[in-house]
């Protein structure tokens, strides 16, 4: 029976979502699975640079995986296919020019699948399996997006339910983030083995009330005016990308640097960290784990937040020198 009356929920949001005509689901590790039973993905080459969680996907469903190593550019070291397996490249902090991925796609007779988790604001390109997660650039507490060409209109899969999920996210709202910092690692690691399913319907309205062109547009200009300051020092040659993830500052003594800022409370995480586990001291990757800081550039912050953190970092690095 139709509920009417009573107190008023949530508001329903008017405008649109970023990405549209594709399908949108409960988090990437939700998008690679339905994108394997789609295709009935069987083999797979997976970056060592790369989340823990998308090879425990694909060993829960069986996939054979076979991992490469990338340059300093974030490209594949050497390419190699074998006969029906897929190619899982990873847009760094979108970085990806789109002509390499077309490449790659040509290289794989099309058995391609973009990752754009750190490049949400770039489309994908035409027949191209591609997924986005919500999580990095907005404050949601889940959210994917898989482009892809297979049927998709005889899945079944629930809808996902996020209101249990939103404590974390109204509590920094209103107060600080390590108050909130384990309920939020906690929303994380709930997704280690959650099954597909659709994106929730409140997901699906905080995404609608999103000023994209706004989010966009500060995060480019953020990570321009730290690019301009931090460039001479950066190992790593950068495009500016529109709406970028975070600002990628690849500097010796990374990690010390990235534990003397958290004394300032600029927190700059340490993605995927289990990668010095899979490789050697001389792969670029175990470097690249260890020493990239990324900077935030996001909608939150504006001009005098990025000189107030590019000057606490030469702080820093000044302080580390004078020590050394």
């Amino acid at each position: 029976m139709r509920e009417m009356g009573g107190y008023i929920e949530w508001e329903e949001s008017r405008g649109s979502a970023y990405h549209t005509g594709c399908l949108s689901l409960n988090c990437g590790r939700g998008a690679l699975a339905c994108l394997i039973q789609l295709k009935d993905i069987r083999q797979i080459a997976l970056p060592y640079f790369l989340c823990g969680s998308i090879y425990e996907v694909c060993r829960k469903y069986g996939v054979s995986v076979r991992f490469y190593h990338i340059n300093k550019n974030f490209r594949a070291d050497t390419v190699m296919p074998l006969k029906d397996e897929y190619f899982y490249l990873v847009n760094y902090y979108g970085q990806t020019e789109r002509e390499y991925i077309e490449h790659m796609s040509d290289i794989y007779s099309g058995k391609v699948i973009v990752d754009n988790a750190q490049a949400f604001f770039e489309k994908p390109l035409d027949g191209v399996d591609t997924l986005y997660t919500c999580r990095k650039f907005f404050g949601v507490p889940d959210g994917a997006y898989l482009y892809t060409d297979a049927p998709a209109s005889g899945l079944d899969m629930p809808a996902d339910e996020s209101f249990d999920r939103m404590r974390f996210l109204l509590g920094r709202y209103e107060r600080a983030a390590e108050e909130f910092y384990p309920e939020y690692v906690k929303n994380n690691e709930f997704f280690s083995d959650e099954p597909a399913k659709r994106m929730s319907r409140l997901t699906g309205n905080l995404l609608r009330g999103i000023d994209y062109a706004f989010v966009k547009r500060r995060r480019t200009e953020n990570f321009s005016y730290l690019h301009e300051r931090l460039k001479r020092l950066n190992r790593l040659s950068l495009k500016i990308p529109q709406g970028a993830f975070m600002y990628p500052l690849w500097i010796a003594d990374g990690d010390r640097v990235r534990k003397r800022l958290l004394e300032q409370k600029i927190y700059i995480p340490a993605l995927w960290p289990d990668v010095s586990e899979q490789c050697r001291k001389p792969d670029p990757e175990y470097g690249m784990a260890k020493d990239i800081l990324p900077l935030p550039v996001d909608q939150r912050y504006g001009r005098g937040d990025m000189e107030y953190m590019a000057e606490k970092l030469f702080q820093v690095l000044e302080e580390i020198k004078c020590t050394v």
